[in-house]
Parts: C-alpha cells; structure tokens; sequence
C-alpha cells in the first residue's frame, strides 16, 4: 500500500480520514491499548509512591524519572530510527518495555518497591519511550500522505487522551480493591497486542542507496540540521517552556487529590480522567480551530487556557470544580503539543524527521523533567496551591512570548529529493572514506545584481552547512569583481554524496534565483577537488594510487 501519492489539493481533510490506512488503523487501535496500560500503570507508580509515605518532592519526581531519559536519549534513539528500519525500532521498544513492566509487577507483588526502586523502575520506562518515540512518529509518515500528516499526528494524541480520559478512574479502581501490582501487570499485558501487530506488518523499507551513517556523524547531523533552521528553534523553545509550566498539573495531580480535595486514589482518577477527556475533545477539534485560528493564535490560546487550569486547580477544593479545570488544560495540552509536533513533521525532510522530532521531544520532555523537579520543591516548601499559581503565572508568559517568537504558519512543504544532482564524470575512481573533497561554484554576476546576490547566498549559505557542508566561504575576484566563487568542504566523497541527496524541491528556489543571476554562458561553473598534502613520496604515491583506484560502490543517487 502506498500512502505517497499526492492528495487533490482541494479535498477537504476530516479529523479522521487517516483511518482509512488499514496500517494506520491497526497500529492505532494496538497503541489505544497499550496506552491504556500505560496510563494505569502512571497511576499505580504515582500512587504507590504517595502512599508510601515518600516526600512531595518524590512524588513529583515520579513525572520526571519519566521524561529524564527522554530528555538524555532521544537524540541516540532518533538518529537510530533514521538509519535503521522504524518498524523494528519500535518492535524491540516495546519488548524492552514489556520486560521492565513485568518486572515492576513481581517486585511490586512480592512488597519490594521503596521509593527509590520504583522511580529506577520509571526511569526504565522512560528509556523505552525515548526509543519508541521518534520510530513511531517518524512510521506514520510512511502511514499516510503528507497532505493527512496533522489530522494523524491529532489522532495518535487522541488515543492516548482516550486512554487517559477512562484509563485512570480505572486505575483508581484497580489501585484500591486490588493493589499497585495489579495496575502494572495490566500493562505488562497490554503491551502484547502492539508486539503482535508489528510482528505481523510487512514493512517495505525504501531502499538505501548509501551506507548508514555513524551513530556519532549521525546525532551531529540532526542538530546541525535542526540549529540551522530557524523555524525549528522557535519551536523547540515554545515547547520547552510549555513543558516547563505545564507539567506541573500532572507532576502535582496525587497531591491536587490528596491535599486540595482532600480525596483518595479514584479521585487522582477522576481527575486525570476529566483531562483526557478534554483532550479528546480538543483533538476533536483541532482541524476546525486551526481554520479560525493561526497557528501561533492557537497555541497563545493553548497556553492561556492551561494557565486557566493550573489557577483554578490551586484554588478550588471541590472536585467538580477542578474535574471541569483539567478538561480545559487537557484541550490546551492536546492542542499545543499536536501543533509544536506537526510542524516538526512538516518542517523536516525524512533523511532528518527522527532526529527532528527527538530534539523536539528532548526540548519539551526536558522542560517536563525540570519541571517536574521545580514545581515539586516549590510544593514542599511553599505548598501545592502556590506552586500551581506560580505555573498558571509562568503559562502566561509563555503565551506573551508569541509576540516576538511566534511560530511559523504550518505549509505543506514540498520536502521529497531535488533529483537534479547526478554523479559527476571523474577521471579518478575513489573510495567512500576518500577526501576531503573541495568543490567551488563560479558564478558571474553583474554589479547592480551584487546585492540581490549577496542575500540569495546568505540563505545558501545556511542550506548548504544545515546539510554538512563544511568551512562554506564566498570568494569576489579582485580583478574581475563580476566574478563571485563559492566554496566549500566535505570531510569525504561519501559526505559529498549524502550533502547532494539531502537538497529537497523546497531547495530547488535559491538555485533557481543564483541561476536566474548568474550571466555567463551555460550553468555556473563546479569544480570538484581533492584535497592532498605536498612532498608526496614515491611510495605514498603508490599508496594513494592504490586507494583511488579502488572501485566505488554504485551510487544510484536520487538527489
């Protein structure tokens, strides 16, 4: 099945027309469950912490043990997910995690857990997350057109508010008649139905012309990528900060329970399970808010509205009161973070998305993290209510923020491979590891295009390192000062290669406008060199004739 062709431009997209990807369905459906599972295990490792007499501060630190190794791996685990087959990834995640929840379930049974132990036992969960993650992201890419990426994107956070909205008042039911260890062995279970479909989905991986990159190289180049686009900044940073003031509704919600409410375990339910429902409905409506709205007016409104939450949450001590409270926050939490993450998706090229979309979750979990840890002290030393009250205040900032980082509308990028570029005749057959490779653009340029010119290639010049060029300058001939060369590094042949492949049609404009300028006969010029030492003896010579005579692996370049 292939989810690639292009949509008609004109058809309108509903909130559920990916469901219509039988692949989509099936994963869906299986990760509605297994978020069931995790949801009520969230509530059994929160609980149990409280009710073992553990300090504000660890109970708080529950959150954040969750999202630290998010924070520490995701970047690893994205840079994985770009080089390896997604499915896979995935399938040994969530392996790993069926291990660690079976192994939460015997200690938690056998009466072993003490605070330290179950927050080691959270921060295993987190790693298999961090992995999970930017695979499954990045898969449903490959799921659906580009063109239903949003309305996707909206139903994977529905289905975990789905689970949320009924999961933890189940939760509170199985924490209270049976035990903690029974919430953690029904996510144990949970986990076998996603195994099962990804065992069974035959995955047809595309083809890969190039070897894959270093783990290293590879994790340098997703922040390269991401430092270099500045769309992708704001995002991280608003992120960031949401998840910083944020967190603190969910990091505080057993002590919102237990000291504002003055409830037990099925109230932390309820009141998580008000949150996911006011999160399905926001997804709901996400696609009918976001035709009314901007995007950075829907994500102004997503914070306010969570800052509404969190203030209503300190003050009130009636459960209905607060249940309505966290119905608001859970619409803001859906719709801030489904936004900050499609335009991650649609921003990113799919040699880059895992890596992307893993700073991005490393952005926002590390806020999550910091938060949970900040807002949990404040409560031990000031109380519960102020700290809520103090993150409704640190919301609000974050919404005013907009006025100077506001976030870019979301547009359907055209980011597939330029395909212009093809292997060039050369008179030395080279290696991959071969290099460094030097390569000069001459272009000639009238005077009174210098300027224009001047502005073109400083965005060529932020293309050209955003895709691995190195030591990237532009030369002006002082005796012919029409005459402009551009220049630039790749460590190896091989790095020259993946630079070419990774332009997009996106690119295809800068070209297009330094062609438009560029007054001599033909295309600008291109030279491709390779870089060597002086004072070559008779033997190195013999060496590196050897090493340039060595057949290069076939190319088949796409780009």
């Amino acid at each position: 099945m292939s989810t690639k062709d292009a949509e008609p431009s004109d058809r309108r997209i509903s909130s559920l027309s990916p469901f219509k990807y039988r692949i989509f369905l099936a994963v869906w459906v299986a990760s509605l469950a297994s978020n069931f599972g995790g949801v009520i295990q969230s509530v059994g490792a929160a609980w149990l912490m409280a009710s073992i007499g553990a300090s504000a501060d660890l109970v708080a630190l529950v959150q954040a043990s969750t999202a630290l190794p998010i924070v520490l791996f995701s970047l690893m685990a994205g840079a994985i997910s770009d080089n390896f087959d997604r499915r896979r990834v995935m399938l040994a995640s969530q392996i790993f995690l069926l291990a660690v929840s079976i192994a939460l379930t015997l200690c938690a049974y056998l009466g072993l857990v003490t605070p330290w132990l179950l927050l080691t036992f959270t921060f295993l969960v987190g790693c298999g997350t961090a992995f999970n993650g930017p695979a499954w992201q990045s898969l449903v890419g490959e799921m659906v057109p580009r063109s239903e990426l949003p309305a996707a994107i909206a139903l994977n956070s529905m289905g975990f508010n789905i689970a949320r909205s009924v999961g933890p008042a189940l939760g509170g039911v199985i924490v209270a008649a049976i035990g903690a260890f029974a919430a953690f062995a029904v996510n144990a279970i949970s986990y076998i139905g996603l195994i099962g479909v990804l065992l069974r989905w035959k995955h047809v991986q595309s083809p890969r012309t190039l070897p894959p990159e270093g783990l290293a190289t590879a994790m340098a180049a997703g922040i390269r990528y991401v430092a270099m686009s500045p769309n992708l900044g704001v995002v991280l940073l608003r992120s960031a900060v949401f998840g910083l003031a944020a967190i603190a509704i969910q990091a505080l919600m057993p002590l919102i329970a237990r000291d504002l409410i003055r409830g037990g375990p099925l109230t932390y339910g309820l009141l998580l399970g008000a949150f996911g429902v006011g999160a399905v409905g926001g997804a709901l409506l996400s696609a009918r808010l976001r035709q009314s709205l901007s995007l950075e007016g829907l994500v102004r409104v997503s914070f306010a509205g969570f800052a509404l939450c969190a203030a209503v949450a300190g003050l009130s001590a009636y459960l209905p009161l607060s249940a309505a409270a966290m119905m608001i926050g859970g619409a803001s939490w859906v719709l801030a973070l489904s936004s900050f993450n499609a335009t991650v998706q649609l921003s990113s090229p799919r040699w880059v998305v895992g890596r992307a979309l893993a700073l991005y979750q490393m952005a926002t979990f590390g806020g999550m993290a910091l938060g949970s840890w900040i807002w949990g002290a404040v409560a031990e030393r000031f109380g519960t209510a102020e700290a809520l009250l103090t993150s409704a205040v640190v919301l609000m900032v974050g919404a005013a923020l907009g006025r100077w980082l506001a976030l870019p509308e979301l547009k359907s990028l055209n980011l597939d491979p330029l395909n212009r570029w093809s292997e060039p005749d050369i008179a030395l057959d080279i290696r991959y590891r071969s290099g460094p490779i030097v390569i000069t653009i001459e272009y000639l340029i009238r005077e009174a295009d210098a300027t224009a010119f001047l502005a073109i290639m400083a965005e060529r010049r932020r293309t050209r390192r955003r895709d691995g060029a190195r030591h990237w300058t532009l030369l002006r001939d002082i005796e012919n000062p029409q005459i402009w060369v551009e220049r630039y590094h790749s460590p190896t042949w091989l790095e020259y290669v993946r630079h070419n492949q990774r332009r997009t049609q996106a690119d295809a404009e800068i070209g297009d406008k330094l062609r438009a300028l560029h007054q001599g006969e033909g295309l600008p010029s291109v030279r491709r060199m390779i870089e060597r030492q002086t004072g070559t003896s008779a033997s190195d010579l013999g060496k590196l004739t050897h090493e340039l005579s060595a057949p290069l692996t076939d190319l088949n370049q796409s780009s």
